[in-house]
């Protein structure tokens, strides 16, 4: 058993949560979630807000068919603005559906060596989401997407380099339209399966995106471990594959074209590395203007990452500010892959005193979008601080109150600490190494 959280000092407020737990804002203007335990205590620094107004959107009991007369702002319109702080019901919903549409990425994904379907779904489009346990999903899987490792990248040792399923674009039924309000196109990615893959990924250094030719955009870079995942292909073989990119940018313009004259949302999905891609489809869509395709419509795209690393500079994060496209963050506080690229070079570290920008400042990480955060932490599971289902399962059945549990030397502290040493000294190997490190302590000691 760990030892019990200290009581606050004196002239901090001091909020409980109790079942149904309504976040608070913290100090950092961060929207939080209790801890994973049964035992809780939540310190603020401020009050608690004010309960929002009373409308169709904000009740507290509103009902699934009231989102297809709100699904815009659900969507994002106003960067969530007074849904997060509390945490609107309806978001809440819309948060975990779309979760789950991930998961199904995950309980598909065959990770059997001697199965011939190894590294791709286990089923046909058609069966995946009752194989699943999501018979009544409301959506049909259009395509499958599989993405292209890196050559020179180590994925697994004795496997060749060829396509692996990383996701699904599905579409909204007629009947789930109506409910949703508009034909929604959802793009799922699963994340990184093997720690090679997320060492490989998070130990490369930014790069132009350069996904509009006509725009290079210099300015615009992105992770360049990422961007060869999202844009590589397998050209070099007779059969070989299209990129993850041109087969969700194919599939993408399709629907848009088939179902043009509705209403529609492009709704883009994924947890760990696989929101990074998200965010860069996102990104590539809007870059490219394929959701003004039409004059004077313009369709909104919104990623619900979880659990994701930065993707990019500031110059990525503006850019992607500039063309509307809407990101929510899920975020576990105890999750160090959130903290990942750019550990100490982020956008905390761009500017000093709030007023001087560093000259470097363009070669920092910045995350994107808004931050919904949660924290939670089990010393007998570390693994949990970054599993989706424990995201979703927080979201749905917050704990009861009391006081905190917690252990020495917990992840995140130990992770920080191996980080922040390898910095000091810039050195490649080091980094390397450290980077192994962090990525055991999250995928070990599974109970």
């Amino acid at each position: 058993m760990g030892s019990t959280v200290p009581m606050p000092k004196p002239n901090k407020n001091l909020t409980t949560f109790q079942h149904e737990a309504t976040p608070h804002r913290s100090s950092s203007q961060r929207v939080s979630v209790p801890k994973r335990f049964q035992n809780i205590e939540v310190i603020t620094n401020e009050p608690m807000p004010a309960p929002l107004a009373a409308s169709a959107l904000l009740k507290p009991r509103t009902s699934r068919a009231s989102l297809a007369r709100v699904w815009r702002e659900i969507h994002g319109s106003n960067n969530w603005e007074n849904l997060v702080e509390p945490l609107n019901p309806l978001l809440k919903q819309e948060i975990i559906r779309y979760g789950q549409f991930v998961t199904a990425c995950y309980k598909a994904f065959d990770l059997d060596p001697s199965s011939k379907r190894h590294l791709n779904c286990k089923y046909g489009k058609r069966r995946l989401f009752s194989e699943v346990g999501m018979e009544n999903a409301g959506y049909e899987v259009t395509k499958y997407i599989y993405a292209t490792p890196d050559i020179n990248i180590p994925i697994q040792s004795g496997s060749s380099s060829c396509g692996r399923w990383i996701g699904y674009v599905a579409v909204s039924s007629d009947d789930e339209s109506k409910k949703l309000g508009r034909r929604d196109i959802l793009v799922t990615f699963r994340g990184t399966v093997t720690n090679p893959e997320w060492i490989a990924n998070l130990m490369s250094s930014l790069t132009p995106a350069r996904l509009d030719p006509h725009q290079p955009r210099l300015e615009v870079k992105v992770e360049s471990g990422f961007l060869s995942l999202y844009t590589s292909d397998e050209s070099k073989l007779k059969f070989g594959l299209e990129s993850c990119r041109e087969q969700l940018l194919s599939e993408i313009s399709a629907l848009l074209k088939r179902y043009k004259r509705e209403e529609i949302s492009i709704t883009v999905a994924g947890h760990s590395m696989g929101s990074s891609l998200g965010q860069l489809l996102a990104y590539d869509i809007a870059e490219l203007g394929l959701n003004r395709s039409h004059p004077n419509r313009e369709i909104p795209i919104s990623v619900f990452s979880f659990g994701g690393p930065r993707v990019g500079n500031s110059g990525f994060k503006e850019r992607c500010e500039e063309l509307g496209v809407k990101v929510l963050r899920i975020v576990n506080v105890n999750d160090p892959i959130t903290k990942l690229p750019g550990f100490v070079f982020n956008e905390n570290f761009r500017v000093l005193g709030g007023r001087y920008e560093f000259p470097w400042s363009c070669s920092c990480y910045a995350h994107v979008g808004v931050e919904l955060t949660l924290d939670f932490f089990n010393m007998q599971n570390p693994s949990c601080v970054h599993d989706l289902e424990t995201y979703i399962s927080l979201l749905k059945c917050p704990p009861r109150v009391g006081q905190a549990k917690t252990g020495h030397g917990d992840l995140l502290s130990r992770a920080r600490d191996l980080l922040l040493v390898s910095a000091q000294n810039f050195d490649t190997s080091s980094w390397w190494s450290t980077a192994s490190n962090v990525v055991n302590m999250v995928q070990s000691q599974k109970t």
